[in-house]
């Protein structure tokens, strides 16, 4: 793993200075650099391959849930502010942690330590070194932790994903996106069969009429994804599908 490149944004001089100072001494985290605005932050992130920010929420111009919104995908966010009220959005966000002002270094350390391991499990992931055995979601301000080989099906509810379970036959709820949770999911082992709905296709049992069925629960196949979805079945399938 090399040196998490890092930049800190705030719009406090003070606050500024301290999260640049135990970025700068942490020998796994990398200063790229640190501005005073989101705004001036922008073209570096973009452009120069940024993997963390340090980011103030409460800020003038564009504040940090604003921000966090258009980083690229790869970038990772940490919040940073003194208004737990904003705890809500950075669950939404899917940020790695949310530090209250004002940060001791033990607290950033934790943060840190948490955004290297997941970098690690991300890096290993990528290269095809490791499968994923389970993934740890936000639900109810808790982290739960749940086996992939337990998920059924995933639907994304605006906001939420529900995350069906096949030993219990409940779900878990977090607030995040489907498309964001989609990422976090191995992808030979889970597919999209509609805008709402990614399936884990080894514990399809039945599919009747362009729809999976698990118990009382009929997933759509939609349109969109109806090509991708009959491609996989092909090559299961003794028979390969035509398609209509």
């Amino acid at each position: 793993m090399r040196r998490i490149r890092c930049c800190v944004i705030d719009d406090e001089p003070l606050a500024l200075e301290l999260i640049k100072s135990y970025v700068e001494k942490t020998p796994f985290l990398q200063l790229v650099n640190a501005f005073p605005s989101a705004s001036s932050a922008i073209k570096t992130i973009i452009e120069e391959d940024i993997d963390l920010v340090f980011l103030d929420i409460q800020m003038s111009e564009l504040n940090g849930t604003e921000f966090a919104r258009v980083v690229p995908p790869h970038c990772r966010v940490i919040f940073v502010t003194a208004f737990d009220k904003y705890a809500v959005d950075a669950f939404r966000i899917n940020a790695l942690d949310y530090l209250l002002k004002p940060v001791n270094y033990s607290e950033f350390m934790e943060a840190a330590n948490r955004a290297m391991r997941w970098f690690v499990l991300a890096e290993r992931a990528n290269s095809g070194t490791i499968e994923k055995e389970y993934i740890i979601v936000k639900s109810e301000y808790k982290l739960v932790q749940i086996p992939i080989d337990n998920i059924l099906y995933i639907e994304g509810l605006k906001d939420y994903v529900k995350i069906y379970l096949e030993d219990t036959g409940n779900y878990i709820m977090s607030l995040m996106s489907l498309k964001t949770f989609e990422t976090g999911l191995p992808p030979s082992r889970f597919l999209r069969v509609h805008r709402s709905y990614i399936v884990q296709m080894s514990k399809v049992r039945l599919i009747e009429r362009n729809r999976i069925v698990f118990g009382k629960q009929y997933i759509p196949i939609s349109d969109t994804y109806k090509t991708t979805f009959s491609e996989y079945v092909n090559k299961h399938i003794l028979s390969p599908l035509r398609e209509e």
